[in-house]
Formats: structure tokens, C-alpha cells, sequence
């Protein structure tokens, strides 16, 4: 578990840091504000997929499966933060310096949105292959004692 631990904060400080560089000029409010909705979004997105992809497991308890939720969560927000934010916090910048039009970041937008629809659908079905293996290694557990 301190592995994972310290894999998700080093997944959210590159995920911060990383939008924040990629958006440029815009002042340090904005900045904060920006990286929080995408954080919130990103959350109730993530939240929405385990729930999908937890319909087939059977967990024990209420307690166990709060805890496989909130890591699985928790991290999986990170990871599409890292893999969403970089990409719209850049086309923001850019639409802002005037490198783009607002058409042209539009179509970059549903381009990204595509995407990260395909990765969610990919991701709910790992998300779900990891809550049985989390279940998997459980049990093993408690039957070896």
C-alpha cells in the first residue's frame, strides 16, 4: 500500500505541474481554478466508472469495497488528469496567445473527447479486472491463514 501511496502523489504533483506549465500566461488564479474544476470533473468521472465497473463483484463488506474504491479513485483521477489535462490546459494557452482559433481549439476539443472516451470504456474494464484481482489476492489471504 505505501507503494501505491507514494506512486499517486508522485502522479499528482506531475499531473499539477505539468498542466500548470502547459498553461502558459494565464495568472495564477485562473491557474488554480482551472487545475480544480478539471480535479472535481475528473473525480466524479472516475467515481462514475468504478461504479460501472464494480455491477459483477461481490465484495465482503461495505468496508472493503470503500477502500478498494477510494484508492482506485483516487489514482485512476490522476491518471486521466495525466493524460487529459496536459493536452486542454496547452489548447487553452494557445487559444489565449491567439496561436489558434477558437474553431480550431474546438476541433482539437472533440478529438480529445473521443479519445478520452475510448480510454474510459478500456479503462472501465481494467478498473474492474483490478477490483477482482484486489478480491482474488484478498481471499487467498484469508484462506492461507
Amino acid at each position: 500500500m505505501p507503494v501505491v501511496i507514494a506512486l499517486i502523489i508522485v502522479i499528482f504533483f506531475v499531473f499539477v505541474s505539468w498542466t500548470w506549465h502547459n498553461l502558459g500566461d494565464i495568472d495564477r488564479t485562473r491557474k488554480i481554478l482551472i487545475i480544480t474544476i478539471s480535479l472535481i470533473v475528473l473525480f466524479i468521472i472516475t467515481f462514475i466508472m468504478f461504479n460501472i465497473s464494480k455491477q459483477d463483484i461481490s465484495y465482503n463488506s461495505e468496508a472493503e469495497m470503500n477502500d478498494v474504491r477510494n484508492v482506485l479513485v483516487i489514482l485512476f483521477t490522476f491518471i486521466n488528469g495525466l493524460i487529459l489535462m496536459p493536452i486542454v490546459a496547452k489548447t487553452i494557452s494557445k487559444v489565449r496567445e491567439n496561436e489558434i482559433t477558437t474553431e480550431q481549439a474546438k476541433k482539437r476539443f472533440i478529438v480529445i473527447l473521443i479519445v478520452f472516451v475510448i480510454i474510459l470504456i478500456f479503462e472501465c474494464g481494467y478498473m474492474k479486472n483490478i477490483q477482482q484481482q484486489i478480491l482474488n489476492i484478498y481471499l487467498n489471504a484469508l484462506n492461507a491463514k
